[in-house]
Order: structure tokens, then C-alpha cells, then sequence
């Protein structure tokens, strides 16, 4: 909703006069009964309990615990890893590194990881297959498949990023990617971990991004879209929590908590955010702006001869420069080119931060058509600066 957004301010500085903090060690307190009940409303189907969390990694954290628990305490306990997707980003803890695929991030500290199964594929912009967005069938499912086959009966959950992969480079990949890897975590009694951190809450143009796939995962962890990285959620369904549900003397619940979850700020945020998005009815608004802002990005830059890709899904538009745009050879790292676009920007008042060299928007859903038509003709004019010739 944009920096100092006035509506949010109100609430967060109402509700810190009334309480600002509890922890949830058997406490609760209203804003996150109010939270959880208008989530209901908007959550996919049969997600319905809700484990506090403070932020993106944490949720993960807190996932893939949850995941291995309700593996162990259902009876399978020869279920001990887990699978992700090639390029994906989950956090920046240890739990969280171990279910991504980046090694940039990861490098160093495999030792202290987790060994877990990645699944090849989703670079649908150099497709290995030589398919493209309009022929592609997800030939590269068969990686998964394959990884199934022979690791499905010791995985306990698979993790992924829906639709957007946002680290990797804003890689958009096809929702039969998910329908397919549903049915196989469905043969197999693999959970699905739903990495909303990212792209939730309108980012892709619907609620969650998984709804492009009309598939339901296990456990949906979300953040910042919901509640401006105050906090985090990790939701579940009926069937998991059921396996944690039992007497107390049988010791299985669920001992997971951190001292700021669940705290009243953020649940005041989400509530305020959740409000907004559906009075204003900021999804139709996303959808109608999203193609709005495409269409300006491939009148201003798609026939730069180092545009090789826009791509987009709902707001976020991401611009992969290219040394080569037949070949879609990459420019050599040590140009940095992204980063000069970015520097370039900034002098322009642009904020474009880069992955690499993929210059992405991803601006406030709220954001006004003016705004967004001068930050295009100020992000052509950086590009232009730095690759005036297409060097």
C-alpha cells in the first residue's frame, strides 16, 4: 500500500495505545482472532489454522517443522527430506537455505544444511527444451517426476514459490507446473509448502498465487504483502493439525514459537491492508494496471536490441537484458550492467532494483496510472544511458 500510508499509520498508532505486544505462550489477544477470521474468507480452500510467525524465514521455519512433525506422526517416519525447485529462495535460515536452490545465498554454509532433492527446470525465458511460453506443454516436469519416482517415499513436503520465482530473476513459469506437481505430491503423500512471502496478496493478481493453478497446498506461508514485514503466518489445514491434536500426555503438540509472533501491530496492518484491498477492490485494479504498464514497457523498450524478455503477471514486470538478443546471450557478470541501470535510475529518481540483470517493477497495488508512466519513460532513459547502442 506504499510508504506512510495513512490508514495503516492510524491503526498501528490506535492499537499501540491499547497493547503493543504479547507473547502467544498460551495467550492470545483480539487483532489476531479478527486476523485470523477475515483470512478465512479469502484463504484457498481448506486452510484454516494458524501458527503465528515474525517474518518470511521464520514462516518457512516454522512450515517445514510443522511438515516433518505431521510426517513422523502419522506413521512415516522413513519421510526425512525435502524437495524444491531449481531456482528457488525461501529465506536466509539455515531450514529455509536448505529448500533453496540458490548458491549464491547457500555456498558456503552446505555444510551446516540440510541434503535435499532440487528439481531441474522453470527457465522458461531459455527454455531447455526450445519451447516457448506460447508452445510450452512443462516438458521440464519430467525432473520432477523423475526425482518422485525415486525419492518420493522419503520426502516429507516439496517447498515452492507459485507462478513467480522472485529471486531467481522474477521467473514467471506456467500454473500447470503446480496442477501437475499436485497430483504428484497427492499419489506420493508428499505435502505441498506454498511460499506466499513474495507474491501474496495481489502481487500476480489474485489473493494468493497459487489460484492461477486452482490447486490447494498444505501449509501457505505468507508476509509481506499482508502485513508490510511486521510479521508472518505459517496455515494449515484440518488434516495436518489433526495429527498434532491429542492428549497431553502424548506430547504431540506442536512446540514451536517465537517471542514476537503474533504481534498486535501487524495483525492491526493486516487487518487494515485486508480492508483496503477489498473496499477498493485493488485486484480488479492490479489486473487492469498490470496490462496498462506491460503495454507501456513494450512500447518504450521491446525492441531494444538488449530487451530479450518483458515478462509479467499482474503489477510485476521484469526486463531481462540480453549482450545478444537472438542468442539471449547473457552479459558478462563483471559489466554489472543491471546495477549501472539501477545507479542511473536512482540520479532520475527511479528506484529499479536489480536481480543480476533483470531490472523488475513491483510497485504498491495502489499505485496511480501517472506514476506509473513516468517511471517508465525514467527507467527507458536509464537504459538508454547506459546501452545507448545496444553494446
Amino acid at each position: 500500500m506504499g510508504h506512510a500510508n495513512k490508514e495503516i499509520n492510524d491503526a498501528v498508532k490506535k492499537q499501540l495505545d491499547t497493547m503493543e505486544h504479547v507473547m502467544f505462550s498460551n495467550f492470545t489477544h483480539r487483532p489476531a482472532i479478527e486476523l485470523a477470521r477475515e483470512l478465512m474468507t479469502v484463504l484457498p480452500k481448506g486452510l484454516c489454522h494458524f501458527n503465528y510467525c515474525d517474518n518470511g524465514s521464520s514462516a518457512i521455519e516454522c512450515a517445514l517443522k510443522m511438515a516433518f512433525q505431521y510426517q513422523q506422526q502419522t506413521g512415516q517416519t522413513q519421510r526425512t527430506r525435502f524437495m524444491c525447485l531449481a531456482g528457488s529462495y525461501h529465506g536466509e535460515t539455515i531450514g529455509a537455505l536448505s529448500v533453496g536452490s540458490m548458491d549464491l545465498y547457500a555456498r558456503i554454509y552446505k555444510p551446516m544444511m540440510m541434503h535435499n532433492i532440487h528439481l531441474e527446470g522453470l527457465d522458461c525465458f531459455r527454455c531447455p527444451y526450445g519451447k516457448t511460453r506460447e508452445t510450452c506443454d512443462v516438458e521440464c516436469f519430467a525432473s520432477a517426476e523423475e526425482a518422485f519416482a525415486a525419492h518420493g517415499q522419503e520426502t516429507v513436503a516439496v517447498v515452492v514459490e507459485p507462478v513467480l520465482q522472485g529471486v531467481a530473476g522474477m521467473r514467471i513459469y506456467p500454473p500447470l507446473y503446480l496442477k501437475k506437481l499436485r497430483e504428484l505430491c497427492d499419489r506420493y503423500g508428499v505435502l505441498m509448502i506454498d511460499d506466499e512471502i513474495a507474491a501474496g496478496f495481489g502481487r500476480t493478481g489474485k489473493f494468493f498465487a497459487i489460484e492461477h493453478a486452482g490447486v490447494f497446498p498444505d501449509i501457505l506461508c505468507t508476509s509481506k504483502g499482508l502485513t508490510a514485514g511486521y510479521m508472518s503466518i505459517a496455515i494449515t489445514t484440518e488434516a495436518v493439525y489433526q495429527a498434532f491434536y491429542d492428549d497431553y500426555e502424548k506430547h504431540k503438540a506442536f512446540v514451536h514459537s517465537h517471542t514476537y509472533a503474533g504481534n498486535p501491530l501487524g495483525c492491526v496492518i493486516a487487518l487494515t491492508v485486508l480492508r483496503i484491498m477489498k473496499r477498493d477492490h485493488l485486484l480488479e485494479r492490479v489486473n487492469t494496471l498490470g496490462k496498462e504498464l506491460h503495454e507501456e514497457l513494450m512500447k518504450a523498450l521491446g525492441n531494444h536490441p538488449n530487451v530479450g524478455e518483458i515478462r509479467h503477471i499482474g503489477l510485476i514486470n521484469a526486463i531481462e537484458l540480453v549482450e545478444d538478443r537472438k542468442t539471449k546471450k547473457s552479459f558478462a557478470p563483471g559489466k554489472r550492467i543491471g546495477w549501472h541501470i539501477f545507479r542511473t535510475a536512482m540520479n532520475k529518481g527511479l528506484v529499479l532494483r536489480p536481480i543480476g540483470d533483470v531490472i523488475y517493477f513491483n510497485p504498491p497495488l495502489n499505485i496511480e496510472r501517472a506514476t506509473l508512466k513516468e517511471a517508465v519513460k525514467r527507467c527507458r532513459e536509464a537504459i538508454e544511458e547506459v546501452l545507448p547502442e545496444g553494446r
